[in-house]
């Protein structure tokens, strides 16, 4: 079963500051039928205007997912991690018991655009902890790259969560497919591009929803960058 979400049908918040399109139920924005899927509760396409972002904020028991498409992104938290996050680098924080942290966009003239992604937890209350790596983008071309897993293969970040997430960059005759256990769940969240999945044509800012699949097979791409998330029921 593949159910299309098309980018229009996203919320959006428009705060001046920031602008954020959300795929599921998120602060002002209450979808009922786009809640969560399987363990993924959030993807926010976040814009952050030079000079500002998000002050001090805590979270608890979420896995946090940062990726950054251009600019970048200043972070700074309890843990005592002060960080740059520019394009290419994949940020995951454990919340676990409690973190608190604040982002930022300091560059001059030049907005700050990524993605928000929360996923749930296997485990709760577990010690914060954070973590961060550079995915070069010529080992994400051609293929899906495996950026985050429970077991940190392939120099992927480790979550604490049933899920895994791939990224992909794909252009003209380049292929990729992903097999899949049908009794688990698959998003895939199309970046920027037009590519078809399982023959369903998608573009920029469109998601497909898959179960009871057996595989996602990528084909047809024009200038892609996708997400494949592979996640519990």
């Amino acid at each position: 079963m593949l159910k299309l979400r098309k980018s229009s049908e996203r919320g959006y918040a428009d705060h001046g500051w920031l602008k954020s399109y959300h795929s599921f139920s998120f602060a002002d924005y209450y979808d009922l039928e786009h809640m969560d899927w399987g363990n993924l509760r959030v993807i926010n396409e976040d814009r952050i205007e030079p000079g500002t972002g998000f002050g001090k904020h805590s979270h608890r028991n979420m896995e946090i997912i940062s990726y950054v498409l251009s600019g970048e992104l200043a972070h700074q938290d309890s843990l005592g991690n002060i960080k740059a996050i520019p394009p290419g680098d994949v940020q995951r924080i454990s919340a676990g018991s409690g973190v608190t942290h604040s982002e930022f966009n300091h560059a001059e003239g030049c907005i700050t655009h990524f993605l928000q992604i929360w996923l749930e937890p296997n485990e709760q209350d577990i010690s914060p902890s954070y973590e961060q790596k550079t995915i070069p983008a010529a080992e994400k071309q051609g293929v899906l790259r495996l950026v985050a897993s429970p077991t940190g293969q392939h120099e992927s970040v480790v979550i604490h969560a049933d899920a895994k997430l791939y990224a992909g960059l794909l252009d003209g005759d380049e292929t990729a497919t992903l097999m899949l256990d049908p009794c688990r769940k698959a998003y895939v969240h199309l970046i920027r591009g037009e590519l078809k999945v399982n023959g369903q044509t998608i573009s920029t800012g469109d998601a497909l929803l898959l179960e009871q699949e057996r595989q996602i097979q990528i084909t047809h791409a024009k200038q892609a960058e996708v997400l494949v998330f592979d996640l519990a029921a």
